[in-house]
């Protein structure tokens, strides 16, 4: 595991379009609404968010192929983990629980004085989650009009 430079972030992009098909096949509620932007745009997003500083992301690879990335975001004192993936033939390698360790050691150190994570309603990684501590603490309803 490693964090990646900025010019590397457009090796994501596998991992970004297998998320989307995960969060269509799981989402109770907005079952083809992903990706909500071009994985290009969102790429160029990162790139930019690490350049700054505001970003991080950590990655495993296998064979120079990104397998697996964690994207933390400070802002302030709220540390976001925004994005945690692991392509389906590498689940249950280890690999998320290193990428989790990564990401609340990674804002811990940067100052985050809580972290959140954002999950799809229908996403089974809730419980794994909740083994680092967190908690459900509101629910997003949404209209798409």
């Amino acid at each position: 595991m490693r964090v990646i430079a900025p010019e590397e972030v457009y090796k994501l992009g596998e991992c970004l379009e297998k998320l989307a098909e995960h969060h269509n096949e799981v989402s109770v509620n907005f079952k083809g609404a992903f990706p909500k932007k071009p994985v290009s745009e969102s790429l160029a997003i990162f790139e930019e968010a690490v350049r700054s500083g505001k970003s991080r992301i950590a990655v495993i690879e296998d064979g120079g192929r990104m397998v697996g990335f964690c994207k933390t975001d400070l802002i302030g004192i709220d540390g976001h983990i925004d994005i945690l993936i692991v392509l389906k033939e590498y689940r249950g390698s280890g690999y998320g629980k290193l990428l989790m360790d990564w990401a609340v050691d990674d804002l811990k150190q940067r100052g985050a004085g809580r972290i959140e994570i954002r999950v799809v309603d229908g996403n089974d990684a809730v419980s794994f989650y909740e083994k680092y501590g967190f908690k459900t603490v509101s629910q997003i309803l949404r209209a798409d009009l």
